[in-house]
């Protein structure tokens, strides 16, 4: 029986022509580098995943067994959403909401089938292509934000005096840089000098466009995703060389970041808004209808009403949205969704974790992926992360890293394995 449930992992191998596997990896490449370029619609990043849809289907994807738990679930959570909406389906913004929603698990399937195959260096493509894109949004960011690309840049790349980029909200900029400054981060940790330092200039970049977009929950996830990933790295590796390494860099980095934070207080501009954001006394979390009083009692009407209110109507209700990814499961996709959205994700970090210290040429890369992801899952009780484009890819690869690491691990116990 465990045999058999491992070779649920393992298709038999396939051959894919050489310029096939090319133009797969470029567009694993221009997805990542699309993703960051979203406050336009429709955006790159839904073109060139359509793209890649097509092409992938046209040149041969298959659906693995291990995903159909993924798929069960993507579907009933957006049942759910569909069924408590039917009232509301006249409402152009909420048809478009469902829309959306069905979309992203189209994408995370996609995801989860694409990169459990050639693995390594698909994984390869998209991790460069979202550097790219990291890259690109940041330095439009900081730009914008310091009038370097003049006032229309400013009115473009800025929303209420923080970066936003090329998002359409300065959240979404903080929290999408996590994962590929995790990336840039394992670099400076691992590589040579030269590739160390261009990637430390990166992650400067990187890192000032999260500080800039006054994020208090990016700015929290970017220093404990980067810490929680060097403590699993320091953990994995075999080398004491590297993990004296991993503690030299982590300091350095501290030191760094505390030293630019010190420059950039010294602006009148940047100190005032970073004293306002860091406050934890914000009128939109205190009382009984902040933040955290809306929690509490949308969870009390979640009790009471099966089939939930609907997408976009919780502000009806309530001063603002939900600003809770579970509670807004309950909300708009009543019990059904609920249920369903907390269990995708908790199974999926519960398996995340189990993966940690499986050995596979990937690993480094996944302990960024995870690291991100568990990050994103805590942001997650206290912002809509519903529709986050990132945060679907992120589930997507997760599932096909749980696929992956087993066929990898299955085939290297029997070498005979199809």
């Amino acid at each position: 029986m465990a045999s058999l449930a491992a070779t649920d992992y393992v298709l038999p191998a396939t051959v894919t022509p050489p310029r096939i596997a090319a133009i797969q990896r470029a567009l694993m490449w221009a997805v990542g580098v699309g993703g960051a370029i979203v406050f336009i619609e429709p955006s790159p990043y839904e073109l060139v995943t359509l793209a890649s849809v097509i092409f992938f289907f046209a040149t041969g994807l298959r659906m693995r067994p291990v995903f159909i738990p993924l798929l069960i679930l993507l579907f009933l959570l957006n049942m759910g959403y569909t069924i408590c909406s039917i009232y509301l389906l006249d409402k152009k913004e909420v048809l478009n909401w469902i829309l959306t929603s069905w979309y992203l698990a189209i994408t995370a399937l996609f995801f989860a089938m694409v990169l459990s195959e050639d693995t390594a260096d698909r994984l390869e493509s998209l991790r460069r292509g979202l550097i790219l894109g990291a890259l690109l949004a940041s330095l439009a960011g900081i730009a914008g934000y310091f009038h370097l690309a003049g006032s229309g840049g400013y009115d473009l790349f800025t929303l209420y005096s923080r970066a936003r980029g090329t998002f359409k909200d300065p959240n979404v900029l903080g929290a999408y840089l996590i994962l590929p400054a995790l990336f840039l981060l394992q670099t400076v940790v691992t590589q040579s000098f030269w590739k160390s330092f261009r990637s430390a200039i990166g992650l400067g970049i990187v890192s000032l466009a999260v500080l800039l977009a006054f994020s208090r929950a990016s700015w929290g996830q970017l220093v404990a995703c980067s810490g929680f990933m060097l403590m699993l790295m320091y953990m994995t590796t075999p080398s004491q060389a590297q993990r004296t390494r991993i503690v030299t860099v982590a300091i350095a980095a501290a030191i760094c970041a505390a030293l630019l934070l010190v420059l950039l207080l010294s602006f009148d501009s940047v100190s005032g808004l970073f004293k306002e954001r860091a406050s934890f006394n914000q009128t939109y979390d205190s009382g009984r209808f902040g933040r955290f009083g809306r929690h509490a009692l949308g969870f009390q009407m979640a009790l009471e009403l099966p089939l939930g209110i609907g997408p976009l109507q919780f502000s009806n209700y309530f001063p603002e949205d939900t600003h809770n990814s579970f509670l807004n499961a309950f909300m708009s996709g009543g019990w059904i969704a609920g249920v369903c959205f907390p269990a995708l994700v908790f199974i999926t970090v519960i398996m995340g974790f189990k993966l940690i210290f499986v050995r596979v040429p990937w690993q480094r890369t996944y302990l960024a992926i995870f690291s991100a992801f568990f990050g994103t899952v805590c942001e997650a009780f206290v912002i809509d992360i519903d529709h986050w484009r990132h945060f679907w890819m992120m589930l997507g690869i997760m599932w096909a890293m749980f696929a992956a690491a087993h066929a990898y691990t299955y085939r290297a116990r029997t070498p005979d394995a199809p």
